[in-house]
């Protein structure tokens, strides 16, 4: 483990060399790991930047996952930021195996962990997707402009409505985004932040309200985005499907809704905020969900 609550932030790096040399394989795992929570907290920075950007008339509209990756590859060494996503994306998918499958948090077996773990599972398979259509975006760096989040989720929803029984994989999709979204804005009001970070008194006291704001806007943010997708399955047309920069352009076009887009962009760059303090202060024992 990285650091323990009693142990200085300052003496973490002395930390990691130390572990390194006694046992470098589950130290590499575990920062792995960490590097995960730093992707998944610099992508969503990027898509509430983007929107309150958006909000402010300072960008076209509010993006998702692809736009944001997008704009990163026309920045200075953007394919390397790319790389290095696309490789955090896949060691967090590899972290919520352990999480799922190995019980990593030793959440036991209750019908709550259950579902905990199940959705951790899913999550794995989504940021592996995602990891996976960066080394693609790497390969056609060319093709960037010719697809957006919008356009790419209407056509993957579009291939699985041609499936046998296909609106319901959609509609079941959009349920439980739906359930996601209720189920972050549920935590902000039980879930206890600081329990699975190893840190200080200090951190402790502003850590779970980043926390609580990141959840909270996230959940907001997926709501729109299970209930569209819901609609295109039960009615059978992809077009009505869209992803999370898609949300968040249409409550701009509610009443007040540069304040609400911004107010929930706020909470997305406070989500990836979180991930950060999660990559450095998060309890990762790779060793011991391997070890049984």
């Amino acid at each position: 483990m990285l650091t323990s609550p009693t142990e200085p932030s300052a003496s973490a790096f002395a930390q990691v060399r130390a572990w390194l040399r006694v046992a470098p394989w589950s130290a590499l795992a575990e920062l792995a790991c960490r590097g995960g929570y730093l992707a998944r907290g610099f992508i969503y920075l990027s898509i509430g930047t983007i929107a309150v950007a958006a909000a402010l008339d300072l960008a076209p509209k509010a993006e998702g996952s692809r736009g944001v990756l997008e704009a990163w590859a026309d920045w200075p060494f953007g394919v390397v930021l790319l790389w290095l996503a696309g490789l955090g994306l896949y060691a967090f998918a590899g972290w919520r195996l352990l999480q799922s499958a190995f019980d990593a948090d030793r959440q036991g077996a209750s019908l709550r962990a259950i579902g905990s773990r199940l959705g951790q599972a899913v999550s794995g398979v989504v940021y592996g997707a995602l990891g996976a259509s960066v080394f693609g975006l790497i390969d056609t760096l060319e093709d960037l402009t010719e697809a957006d989040d919008e356009a790419e989720t209407r056509r993957t929803v579009a291939a699985v409505l041609d499936l046998p029984g296909g609106e319901l994989l959609v509609a079941g999709a959009g349920l439980f985004i739906l359930g996601a979204g209720i189920g972050n804005i549920v935590q902000v009001f039980g879930r206890d932040f600081c329990k699975p970070l190893a840190c200080d008194e200090g951190v402790r006291r502003w850590a779970p309200w980043i926390g609580r704001a990141g959840y909270l806007g996230r959940g907001i943010a997926f709501l729109p985005v299970g209930a569209l997708m819901l609609t295109a399955g039960l009615k059978t047309r992809s077009q009505d499907a869209t992803g999370i920069g898609g949300a968040l352009q249409m409550m701009e076009g509610q009443p007040y809704g540069d304040a609400l887009m911004t107010t929930v962009a706020l909470g997305l760059i406070a989500f990836g905020a979180f991930a950060f303090i999660e990559a450095r202060y998060r309890r990762i024992a790779v060793d011991q969900a391997l070890g049984g």
